[in-house]
């Protein structure tokens, strides 16, 4: 007779569906917010990425159509220009350089780099370290390549870590034949690192 009535308790209890939409929403929430919170994380990424992208052109474009002079001034104006196009909590970096390609020596020379914020400087000893990313150009023809960098940082834990965004542009000169820096001369491999007073060439 026990047996019997553990039994009926035990169908009884089965067949039960009170308090499944409960057990169900404890199961499916965390699997709905983690799919929510990472739709948003993937969407920012990307959309991070693609301003980046547009602000390292923009910067390439503008130094593309300069006439006059370059000075430190200036770089850092680029430099808050992309800070303001990204709008990223985290530091950005930049580094504006202008190549020469010689025939002769079958090789790139730099004409001169302006960095803000790259832990290496770009000179002549390592531009061969990029020269694969860089285009065919005729003898003596000169490019601008803008680069930059900065991480973005997920909003939530999503399991993707930080990621660093970074830009390589090159575009050619469109009214002068070299983009000249204050202070330098064809050829003259000048570099200004942010490390310095940036009010003033060096």
């Amino acid at each position: 007779m026990l047996t019997l009535k553990l039994k009926s308790r035990l169908q009884a209890f089965w067949s039960d569906t009170s308090g499944n939409v409960t057990v169900e929403f404890c199961l499916a929430m965390p699997i709905l917010f983690w799919s929510f919170m990472a739709s948003y994380v993937f969407f920012d990424g990307y959309r991070q990425s693609a301003i980046n992208l547009k602000a390292a052109y923009t910067i390439s474009d503008l130094v593309s159509r300069e006439t006059g002079t370059i000075n430190d001034a200036y770089i850092q104006s680029m430099v808050n220009l992309l800070e303001l196009m990204t709008r990223t909590p985290s530091d950005v970096d930049l580094r504006i350089s202008v190549i020469r390609w010689d025939a002769t020596d079958d090789r790139y020379y730099l004409d001169w780099s302006a960095n803000r914020g790259f832990i290496n400087a770009l000179t002549d000893d390592n531009i061969s370290d990029i020269e694969d990313k860089l285009p065919v150009m005729p003898a003596d023809e000169r490019v601008i390549l803008v680069e930059t960098n900065n991480v973005f940082v997920p909003l939530f834990n999503v399991g993707l870590d930080d990621i660093n965004l970074s830009n390589f542009v090159f575009t050619r000169p469109r009214f002068v034949s070299q983009i000249v820096f204050e202070g330098t001369q064809n050829g003259s491999n000048e570099s200004h690192d942010d490390n310095v007073d940036t009010s003033s060439g060096t």
